[in-house]
């Protein structure tokens, strides 16, 4: 027989079987499709040497008057700003604890003591100043003074304990210093059950009693240790004694009784908390924060209408001219202003600069700069100007022009307001071509500038068509795509449902109750929406899914151009004022460095990335790892006499790839029935290089099928097709 013509249409198919995907690729990993061919993505280099405690979800960058460009970052735990290859920390602060006191005990260990209710919880974040140590700790001032600390444990309202690097003499209480707190913005991941989710606290106990765990909890294991059912806690006082609840991370832990600083009796994974799919619950390491959730708001009980989600620690962030605006999810909205001298030692505030107030609500879910019209236009904001108890989810206010202090509407400015009627919250917003979009849990409105008297008219647009969360939506050239709970869709005008030739892969296996942490990506170098994902047992994004609109174009492949992968990323700017992406991806197992934090421990580092660069992941330390691309091809047979009636014999390939830099492998994959496990012929996986001409092999089966791949350092390639030498070889 003549040589088989191995073409396959782009984009991966995982609606259909193996075999039922014919003339389609099944199966990818750090692929993409371009001018109708696979081949590897490129590469990404780490921006900074530095790597950013916490986990970053939100970026934004912007031009200022002089021309200077920057990009804030929001993490879990900070505010921060890259400009010219540094970082600068310019979190906001709240209001400083005067006066406290230290109790040293000869360990690393130090209590701190204020005189009235602190209000701090396990994880916070608070500078020293103005320090004063007691004598004969064997310490300086210049030890504390201006560091950051991480709160670890918080036995009583008034006392808190961090850790040091070095420990000290046994002294105290005594001393002086002062804790200025940096704001809160969330826990790291979205967690559900927690409660009523309302406010930066999400239904926690200030003050609630922390320690830690004496002792790796393995998720294939009852207890520390290894066995049983006990629990060992770095102390256990106050702790109830008769029984309780504990939140590990993610996890929800009951216990029977304390024995010394053991809990006994424990259940692993309550209220259903267990995420990695063993049969106890999640891996937790040693020294891992442990808090008493007994007294804990909606922890699986009747506190509301239905089960709710503490959503994790996000940002919105806009720029209005030189300054800065960034929003704490249902909290404030903090100013810093990119045009003075001293800005980067100067942190972002509600006061500076004098034109963004007190007179601004309080409590709102998310905001931005309206185009055009330069409206600061507030979403799940208060009804009561500065109540925070009276936040609606569903209420939008927009300022009057130009002023973005003035929100109170009067006959003489364009100030104003309007509730949503369908849905429970509103999700997320982003700027379109001459309006705003707004999505809650349901619908889509729009959001139009209309003028006098109402300023802005709104439409629903949409239904059955929410959105999962605040930045799974992007837009481009005039066109909305986005990811509810169920499907992914578009907006070009009309509401449409987006054809997926993934969409079972990725929801049957994707969190939902995590959707606060989806990160939606333009990158408009290939033409690619993304996002990226959880999955179920995951605890952060570890997958993507990637729709290609520029290969879609025109209907030609059915379904469109989709392909999968799971290389993850918290956050996502494009290629705009800098030629190329930035990206950030999470480690919750590392330790990051800046901003530099004393005794932290459990936040995890982030890693800021420029894509698109080389083709190898360029690490901080400046060394390379290699990326990993895999493609493979459905189960393709002989229509001879009757499909799958004859065996097929591979004989020989002539590998045929555009460009190829070191090596990559192919590998053929034989069936023989469609439900069968999938064997590799002989000889095989098959080493490529750009001198290869053909490769002889022994392969029989029904059906056979093609693995593309690389593994190694600076391998890059781009396919183009196969010719195989097929014949039939026996019936059935």
């Amino acid at each position: 027989m003549a040589l088989l013509d191995f073409k396959i249409l782009p984009g991966v198919d995982k609606q259909n079987t193996t075999k039922g995907a014919e003339n389609r690729w099944v199966d990818s990993n750090n692929v993409r499709f371009r001018y109708g061919l696979p081949e590897k993505v490129g590469g990404w280099s780490s921006l900074l040497t530095d790597t950013i405690v916490g986990v970053a979800r939100s970026q934004h960058s912007f031009v200022d008057l002089d021309g200077n460009r920057y990009v804030a970052i929001g993490t879990d735990k900070f505010l921060l700003i890259y400009f010219e290859g540094q970082l600068y920390d310019i979190t906001p602060l709240g209001l400083t604890i005067s006066a406290l006191t230290f109790t040293f005990n000869g360990t690393t260990t130090i209590t701190m003591t204020s005189s009235g209710v602190h209000g701090f919880l396990v994880g916070d974040i608070i500078l020293f100043d103005s320090v004063t140590l007691p004598g004969g700790t064997g310490l300086t001032n210049a030890d504390f003074e201006d560091k950051l600390f991480q709160v670890i444990s918080v036995p009583t309202s008034t006392t808190f304990t961090i850790t040091f690097t070095a420990s000290g003499s046994t002294a105290g209480p005594g001393g002086s210093v002062d804790c200025k707190p940096y704001i809160p913005v969330g826990p790291a991941a979205q967690t559900y059950g927690y409660g009523f989710g309302v406010g930066q606290f999400g239904g926690t106990v200030a003050g609630a009693q922390a320690t830690t765990l004496n002792g790796a909890l393995n998720a294939d294991t009852a207890g520390t240790g290894g066995v049983g059912t006990t629990i060992a806690l770095t102390s256990a006082t106050g702790f109830p004694t008769g029984g309780g609840t504990i939140a590990v991370e993610n996890e929800l832990i009951t216990y029977t009784s304390v024995s010394t600083n053991d809990l006994i009796g424990c259940t692993r994974g309550a209220q259903g908390t267990a995420t990695t799919g063993t049969s106890n619950g999640q891996a937790h390491s040693s020294l891992t924060v442990v808090t008493d959730a007994t007294l804990y708001t909606g922890w699986g009980s009747a506190v509301a209408a239905s089960t709710t989600t503490l959503e994790p620690g996000l940002w919105s962030l806009d720029n209005f001219g030189d300054v800065l605006l960034a929003n704490v999810a249902n909290g404030k909205i903090y100013s810093w202003d990119s045009s003075i001298a001293a800005r980067f030692t100067t942190r972002a505030s509600t006061t500076t600069p004098d034109y963004l107030t007190s007179s601004a609500p309080t409590a709102n879910r998310s905001m931005m700069m309206s185009p055009v019209t330069r409206h600061l236009v507030l979403l799940g904001t208060e009804t009561t100007i500065g109540v925070t108890t009276s936040q609606d989810d569903m209420f939008i206010r927009f300022s009057d022009q130009e002023t973005i202090n003035t929100f109170a509407p009067t006959a003489i400015n364009t100030a104003g307001s309007q509730r949503l009627q369908d849905g429970t919250k509103i999700m997320g917003a982003i700027k379109a071509k001459d309006n705003i979009l707004v999505w809650t849990d349901t619908a889509l409105y729009t959001m139009k500038h209309v003028g006098a008297p109402f300023t802005f008219g709104f439409e629903q647009v949409g239904t059955n068509c929410g959105l999962i969360g605040q930045n799974a939506v992007v837009e481009i050239d005039g066109v909305a795509y986005w990811m509810s709970n169920k499907g992914f869709f578009l907006f070009d005008g009309t509401v449409k449902s987006l054809t997926c030739t993934i969409e079972d892969y990725v929801y049957d296996d994707i969190d939902t109750t995590k959707g606060q942490q989806i990160c939606a990506a333009i990158n408009n170098l290939f033409t690619e929406v993304v996002w990226y994902y959880p999955t179920s047992g995951a605890s952060y994004n570890d997958r993507y899914a990637v729709y290609n609109y520029g290969e879609s174009a025109g209907g030609k492949i059915p379904g469109g151009v989709w392909y999968p992968g799971t290389e993850a990323r918290t956050s996502w700017m494009p290629a705009n004022i800098y030629p190329n992406p930035f990206a950030t991806k999470f480690d919750s197992t590392a330790t990051g460095t800046f901003p530099s934090v004393i005794g932290e421990t459990g936040l995890g580092q982030t890693t800021y990335f420029e894509q698109e660069v080389g083709t190898n992941q360029i690490n901080p330390n400046g060394s390379s790892t290699a990326i990993a691309g895999s493609l493979e091809s459905y189960d393709f047979d002989l229509d001879v006499g009757g499909a799958g009636q004859h065996y097929l014999s591979i004989s020989r390939f002539l590998p045929d790839f555009k460009t190829l830099t070191g090596n990559a492998t192919v590998t053929l994959k034989l069936k023989r029935f469609p439900s069968s496990t999938a064997t590799t012929s002989i000889y095989s996986p098959f080493t490529v290089t750009s001198s290869s001409t053909q490769f002889n092999t022994r392969a029989r089966g029904r059906f056979a099928s093609v693995e593309i791949a690389n593994a190694a350092v600076d391998d890059n390639w781009r396919f183009g097709t196969m010719r195989l030498d097929v014949k039939p070889d026996g019936m059935r």
